[in-house]
């Protein structure tokens, strides 16, 4: 009897002594006590547990939501100004101010291999000299809007289709004449309407577009130039005294090849090198002879709100014909030429 009660004893003192080793509450911890000053710890810690355990972060604690943007945008603004004012100047000059703006507005959406990019580009120049007319110096407005959609994933191939539309906001004139319309709103104006595949670079420095089903609408909403047969449209049917027996043709539309790019290039710390170019020809119209279109330009900055630009704009279109004056004094044709406009200007930049 006695061997019985040491063993009932012995047997509860084992008992007793692992009951308080596996699996007892030890410690209880405050919340409020452990998130905020040191972090997240075990609220509750038995003799189960040892050294590794799971550490919960703060956003997982407290969870947050939110929708996630699948757009970027790009707002560039930029003011150019310059002034010269002569007084009493014994080498002569003339009091003149010019100014040139411009604007640059992109939005981009990339998901699950789409991609949709859009660009507003305007531009607008003008001058005023002493005892003459205000005068427009530069004048070109762009909307462009391009979708692609990855050819496999992570490819830097596209298939796209791409829609641009270029034109000027304000009466053009061949000064000194002002009298004399050479230009106005959608006169000219160009469409591209086209499909094909597009290359772009992973940090979207570098962009080629090719497609060889494009239809190209050009639009002169302007009679007087739409009978006069400017910009390749189809001229007024006249009679032997010159009476306009049918109104000349207001779009013309083509269809052919398109082949443009753009590239951004780093050259210095503060210098970036951009470059754009459109090539196009047409199927059915004189195939192969190609509407150039090339843009080059060097942008300096100088701080955190100014820069400087220098660039170079190349232009030839076979329907639009140069006209120049005759011996005799009349205006004649001279044919296609090439169209070169260079600019040079410091002013201020805002990006947002």
């Amino acid at each position: 009897m006695n061997r019985v009660l040491v063993s009932i004893l012995v047997f509860g003192f084992i008992v007793q002594s692992h009951s308080q080793s596996f699996g007892e509450i030890q410690r209880v911890e405050s919340i409020g006590e452990q998130i905020f000053p040191i972090g997240p710890v075990p609220l509750i810690t038995t003799s189960l547990d040892v050294q590794e355990f799971y550490s919960f972060t703060f956003n997982e604690l407290i969870p947050t939501t939110g929708r996630t943007s699948f757009w970027e945008s790009v707002n560039n603004f930029s003011l150019d100004v310059s002034e010269v004012a002569f007084v009493n100047w014994n080498a002569g000059g003339t009091n003149s101010i010019s100014g040139l703006y411009g604007m640059r507005i992109g939005r981009t959406y990339r998901n699950d291999g789409f991609r949709w990019q859009n660009q507003f580009r305007f531009r607008y120049g003008i001058n005023q000299q002493e005892e003459q007319e205000l005068r427009k110096t530069d004048d070109d407005l762009e909307l462009s809007s391009s979708f692609g959609y990855e050819v496999s994933k992570n490819s830097k191939w596209f298939y796209s289709g791409k829609f641009s539309f270029q034109t000027q906001v304000a009466r053009g004139f061949n000064y000194p004449d002002t009298e004399t319309a050479i230009s106005e709103f959608l006169a000219p104006g160009y469409m591209f309407v086209g499909v094909g595949a597009k290359y772009v670079e992973t940090d979207d420095k570098f962009e080629l577009y090719l497609s060889p089903l494009t239809q190209r609408t050009t639009i002169v909403m302007n009679q007087r130039l739409a009978n006069s047969g400017s910009f390749g449209v189809r001229g007024a049917t006249r009679d032997v005294n010159g009476n306009i027996i049918e109104e000349g043709e207001n779009i013309r539309n083509e269809l052919g090849i398109l082949v443009s790019n753009q590239l951004e290039q780093q050259l210095f710390d503060n210098t970036v090198l951009i470059s754009r170019s459109s090539l196009y020809t047409d199927y059915l119209n004189n195939f192969g002879n190609i509407v150039i279109d090339l843009e080059l330009m060097l942008n300096f900055k100088i701080n955190n709100f100014m820069r400087a630009n220098l660039g170079a704009h190349i232009r030839y279109d076979d329907d639009i014909k140069v006209t120049g004056e005759a011996p005799d004094g009349s205006e004649i044709e001279l044919g296609p030429r090439i169209q070169l406009k260079q600019q040079l200007a410091i002013g201020i930049q805002l990006e947002l």
